[in-house]
C-alpha cells in the first residue's frame, strides 16, 4: 500500500493543485481532478495512488482496460475518491483524441495533467522496425504536445492548472530515439513554462535515472546490469516532481546521485558521453 509519503510529515495533506490543507474536510472542499497517462503500471501507477492520497480524483489512461479498472476500483475503495478510466492507444489519433476529450470537459475539470506513458524499444535503431519507432514517436512526442496543447488552452481559460511532463536523465545522452523523444520532451516543457509566466499555469518536466518499476527490464536492462546503487524508487521520483509542480519549478531530477550524474552529462565533452553511453544497451 502507497501510503508512507513525505508529504504527510507536516500533520497536514498536501496537494500539488492547493498547498497544505489542513484536514481532510478542507483537501475534500478544495480537491482537484489529476489525469494520468501510463496509469496503469510503474510512475504512472505510483502518481495515481500519491495524489488519490491526497485526496485528488484521478483519470486513469492507458491501453490495458482490466489493469484500469482493478486500479481504480482499489483507488476508490481505499482512498474514498473518484477513479475515472479512459482505455486509450496513445500511438492512434483516436486514442489522443477521446483524451483530448476529457481534457476540454468542464465537468470535474482537469487541473493537472502528467504526461508519463512511454517505452523503450531495446532494439538499435538500424534493427528496429520504422513501425515501432513511429509508435515510440507519437506517444513520447506527439502525444504530449496534443495533450498538453488542448490541457492549456483550457487551464488558460480557467486561469489555473499545471502540467507535468516525465522526460529521462537520458535525455542529455545520446542514447538512441528514446533519448531524442525525452530530450525533445525536456526542451518543449521549457519553452511552454516560459510562455506561460504569469498565467496562473505552470509546466514541469520530471528526469528520473534508473527506478524500479520494471520499465528498463522490459528493454532487457536488468537489477544484475547496472550497481544497485543506481535505482531509485517510483515513491522518491513521483514525491518529488509534485512537489515540484507545487513550487511551480520547470525541471527536476529526483535524488541527489541523479543529479549529479545530470551536471556531469551536461558538462563532460559530448565524444567521452557517447563513449559511456555507448556501453550501455539502448532503451
Amino acid at each position: 500500500m502507497h501510503l508512507t509519503l513525505p508529504f504527510w510529515r507536516s500533520g497536514g495533506i498536501w496537494s500539488p493543485l492547493g498547498g497544505i490543507f489542513e484536514g481532510v474536510a478542507t483537501t475534500l472542499l478544495g480537491v482537484g481532478t489529476a489525469l494520468i497517462t501510463g496509469a496503469s503500471s510503474g510512475l504512472g501507477e505510483e502518481y495515481c495512488w500519491q495524489l488519490a492520497s491526497a485526496r485528488h480524483n484521478v483519470v486513469l489512461v492507458a491501453r490495458s482496460e482490466g489493469k484500469l479498472k482493478n486500479l481504480a476500483h482499489r483507488i476508490e475503495q481505499s482512498m474514498g475518491v473518484r477513479a475515472e478510466v479512459i482505455v486509450a492507444d496513445l500511438a492512434t489519433q483516436e486514442g489522443r483524441d477521446r483524451v483530448i476529450a476529457r481534457l476540454k470537459q468542464d465537468e470535474h475539470p482537469i487541473g493537472l495533467l502528467i504526461n508519463n506513458a512511454g517505452f523503450g524499444q531495446g532494439i538499435p535503431f538500424r534493427e528496429n522496425s520504422i513501425e515501432n519507432e513511429l509508435e515510440g514517436l507519437n506517444v513520447m512526442v506527439r502525444a504530449v504536445m496534443e495533450l498538453t496543447h488542448a490541457a492549456v488552452r483550457v487551464m488558460f481559460d480557467r486561469g489555473q492548472g499545471a502540467v507535468l511532463n516525465v522526460s529521462s536523465v537520458a535525455s542529455d545522452t545520446g542514447m538512441g530515439t528514446y533519448s531524442a523523444h525525452k530530450a525533445w520532451v525536456k526542451a518543449f516543457s521549457e519553452g511552454v513554462a516560459e510562455e506561460l509566466k504569469g498565467t496562473g499555469i505552470t509546466v514541469t518536466a520530471v528526469m528520473p535515472g534508473m527506478v524500479q518499476t520494471g520499465f528498463h527490464e522490459k528493454t532487457g536492462i536488468g537489477p544484475r546490469d547496472v550497481p544497485s546503487i543506481s535505482w531509485v524508487t517510483p515513491e522518491t521520483v513521483v514525491s518529488e516532481s509534485l512537489a515540484a509542480v507545487r513550487r511551480g519549478q520547470v525541471l527536476v531530477t529526483p535524488s541527489i546521485r541523479y543529479k549529479v550524474t545530470s551536471f556531469a552529462t551536461k558538462h563532460a565533452p559530448r565524444w567521452m558521453v557517447r563513449a559511456v553511453t555507448s556501453r550501455i544497451p539502448h532503451m
